[in-house]
Order: C-alpha cells, then structure tokens, then sequence
C-alpha cells in the first residue's frame, strides 16, 4: 500500500488541530493562566510532525482508493488524539497519560465521557480546549460520513452515496464542494446555538463550550453537575433543540437552504428518528410523574431533556436520572443504542439500520405467508439492495458481539456489574455518562483502572468508526491487498 496520500491527510489534520491549540492558549494568556505556554508548545510540536509529514510525502496524486481510506480513517483518529492529549497532559491538571489519552479520545470521538473533577474551577483554557475536540471530532464525522463512509460501505452506509452524488440526487458537483458547504452550515448553526445561549445567561465562555458539544452531540459541559449547573429551562430548551439539530442529517441541512425544506420531513429517518424521540418522551414523562409526583410541566422537561441528551449520544444531564426509579435504569441502557441519523454528529447504531432492518423481517414474514409471493424491502420509496442488508445484519452482529466482549472485559477487571454493562454500551454508542452511582450522571471515570480506561477508549474508538473500518485492519486479506 502507498501510505502517501494517507500520512499526508494525517499531516494536514495535525496542522489543523495546531492551530485550534492556539485558541485556548490565547484565551489563557488573555486571563493570565499559565497553561498557555502549555498549548503554546504543544501546538508548536503537532504543527511541526503535521508540516513534516505533509512536505515529505506530498505528491501530484492525492487521491484514495478504499484500503487507504480505511488506514486513512483510523490512523487519523489516532494520531489526533494523541497529540490532542498533550495539553492535558501538562497543564496544571497534570492527568496522567492514561487519563489524558481518554479524555482526548471522548473528546475526538464526541463520547462526552470524563476523567476530570472539578470542572467548575477548571482553567478556561482547557475547558474551551475541551469542547474544540468534540466540535472538531463531529464536524470530521460529518465529513466522513458522505465522503468516506458511503465510498466504504460499511454497515449499510452505501445506502447515502446514491443520495449524496448520483445525478438524480445531486446537491453539488463534488464531495469538496459538499464538505465545503456542510462546514459552512455547521458553523452556522453553532454561532446561532452560542447566541442564543448567551443570551440565556450563560457567559461567553460558556456558550461557546456548550454550543461546540451540543451541535457536535458530545457533551463536554463546564461543570461537574453538566446542563444541570444553570437550572434554566429557556437553556434546556435550547440545548434540546440544538442536540436534535445535530442528530439530523445535514446533507437535508443543505438540500433545505437550496429551496427544498420538505425533504427534510420527507426523509424516512428523520420522521422515524423524530417519532422515536417523542414516544419515549412520553413514556418517561407519565412514569416519572406516577413515581415522583413531579407536576406534569417540569416531568416533561427533565425527560425530554434527558431522553434527547441519550438517544442522540450527547451525554448532557439536568437531573441525576438514576434517581428517578426503578423504570429509568432499563430505559435509558436500552435508548443509548439507538443513536440519530446517518450524515448527523450523532453516533450508536443509527435509526435507518433499525429502520432497513424492520423492512427485512417484515419482507420475511410476507413471504412466510405467502412462499409464492415476491415482496421487496423498501427504504424512503428505493428498494434495498441486498448487500445493504447483509451490510446491516453483519453490524448488529458486530456491534453486538463487540459490546458484549467490552462489558466482559470489564467485569474481568473487577467493576460491578451495573457499571461494566453500561460503561461498555456508552463507550461504544459514544453517549458518555453510564449508569450507577460511579460512571451514572453525577459521578465520572475517574475511578476506574486504567487497564479499564484503555479498554473504553478503544471501545470509544471502534464504535465512532462503527466497527468495520477498524476491525478490517486485522485481516490478512487487507494487508496482502
């Protein structure tokens, strides 16, 4: 394999990641915090390997068959978390390398999970460094997402090439131009979030933090007690509907500022996605009004909340929700699977692999009843191709038989049960807080071995790839060509 046009990908997202370094340095400088000679130096030594590794593998041929894309992929996550890392490392939080490696992997891959305690007098510097890595990590999703993901077909994503660039679905010319323009949407909607928290009470620094990992679904807060700290509902609003936003696909984003704002509920996703959220709200609204007695208004706004925060992976809290009774526990493991939509910030398994999954078996249990019938399994008025199935069955397979390997691994490693099953399906859903009194809503990682905090990194890793793009590197087949 030419590993060029990979390190030389690498190279650029290094340089890239340098010059984000610099924002929380000046923010530092700016509020006399010493740490930013920290970002300083560390954003001085990723720009030089990023420029390194661009000037000397640089060449007229820039582009990436598949078994590249896939190194590509990986390799990059790596390689930016790992110099990512270095400011937590060193600043006056001085984590250790396990810890600082997983921050900066919840960060990068927008899990939202914490090492860090006492956020609420941490310095501004990290916190803001903090919420750059998710942003950074869920527009990079994106990216990959519609020009990456649908090139490899992994887990059913060939299913969004058609939609992203054949003519009878063109939005632009290229998947530059596309990228281009769904960056310029993303921030759009990340200034809109920061206003308007800001607006709401929060300062500068915290709108912005907040905007970063609510658009990204990621769930960095400014502080140990999360969303809950303000005790606002005009912010709870917000922050709801900012995660939804981020939880849709953005290609119908962009399909919606050229003229066309019904495809976005035309979308078979977005309505099952929508109709998903809603009915779960409402379940746990009425539960939590019967077993709390809290009124009906504030019911609704602590589930909603809650429920939105989980499902699309983000990781958010306004209310310790492991006390709200035995009913919450079972529901809130079983909603962190679930995920947003493909082409979103959002990670778990997805609603349209539900969606093509339901349209399989209820195809089989036609044709069950009627052996002579043919029946087609269809997705948003398109039949579904059978490799798209296969594709989909093959990740639930994956996914599952992964989440159960993480969660025995971590049984071995002495957690509780409570904590090894829900620390293993956060990590690989990227949601963030688990369940239980240490890695639930109000506590964090920071306890667990480290052994167990490399084995959530890597979980954390292989599901925001979703799976294939990492564990194909351990094929044989893969490295022979």
């Amino acid at each position: 394999m030419d590993f060029r046009p990979v390190l030389l990908i690498v190279g650029t997202l290094l340089a890239v990641l340098a010059f984000a370094m610099c924002i929380p340095a000046i923010v530092d400088a700016a509020s006399g915090n010493p740490d930013w000679q920290v970002f300083a130096v560390s954003a001085g030594l990723t720009l030089f390997v990023g420029v390194s590794l661009t000037l000397t593998t640089s060449s007229e041929k820039v582009g990436l068959n598949v078994r590249q894309a896939f190194a590509m992929t990986t390799l990059a996550w790596l390689a930016l978390t790992l110099f990512a890392a270095l400011p937590f490392m060193f600043s006056e939080l001085q984590l250790s390398f396990t810890d600082a490696f997983f921050e900066s992997m919840s960060g990068i891959t927008t899990t939202g999970s914490t090492v860090i305690i006492g956020l609420d007098t941490a310095p501004p510097g990290i916190l803001l460094w903090r919420g750059i890595l998710q942003w950074l990590g869920g527009l990079g999703i994106i990216v990959m997402a519609i020009a990456v993901l649908p090139m490899m077909g992994v887990g059913g994503m060939q299913l969004f090439k058609i939609e992203a660039f054949d003519t009878g679905e063109k939005v632009l010319p290229r998947a530059a131009q596309i990228s281009a323009a769904l960056v310029i949407i993303f921030i759009g909607l990340t200034a809109l979030c920061t206003i308007a928290l800001w607006l709401a009470g929060m300062s500068l620094l915290e709108s912005t933090v907040h905007a970063m990992t609510t658009m990204s679904t990621g769930g960095f807060s400014t502080s140990d007690a999360s969303v809950g700290h303000f005790n606002s509902w005009i912010v709870d609003l917000i922050i709801t509907f900012g995660m939804i936003a981020g939880a849709l696909p953005f290609l119908l984003f962009l399909q919606a500022l050229r003229g066309k704002p019904w495809l976005l509920w035309r979308d078979e996703q977005v309505r099952g996605f929508i109709g998903i959220v809603a009915l779960i709200t409402v379940v746990v609204t009425v539960l939590l009004t019967i077993n709390t007695g809290m009124d009906p208004v504030s019911a609704l706004r602590y589930a909603s909340f809650n429920v939105i925060s989980i499902i699309t992976g983000t990781g958010y809290a306004n209310a310790d929700y492991g006390m709200w009774g035995s009913f919450a526990p079972p529901i809130f493991f079983f909603i962190m699977f679930i995920g947003g939509c493909a082409g979103s910030t959002s990670c778990g398994i997805k609603v349209f692999r539900f969606q093509v999954l339901y349209a399989a078996a209820r195809v089989q249990l036609r044709r069950l009843l009627q052996p002579h019938g043919v029946f087609i399994p269809y997705y948003n008025r398109r039949p579904i191709p059978d490799e798209v199935i296969t594709s989909v069955l093959s990740f639930f397979f994956v996914f599952g038989l992964s989440f159960a390997l993480l969660a025995l691994g971590l049984g071995m490693l002495g957690l509780d049960f409570m904590t090894a099953i829900s620390s293993a399906a956060t990590a690989i859903s990227n949601v963030g807080p688990g369940l239980g009194p240490i890695t639930g809503p109000a506590g964090n990682f920071q306890s667990l071995p480290d052994a167990a905090k490399w084995l959530l990194a890597a979980g954390m890793l292989l599901g925001r790839l979703e799976l294939f793009t990492i564990l194909v590197l351990f094929s044989r087949d893969f490295w022979r060509g």
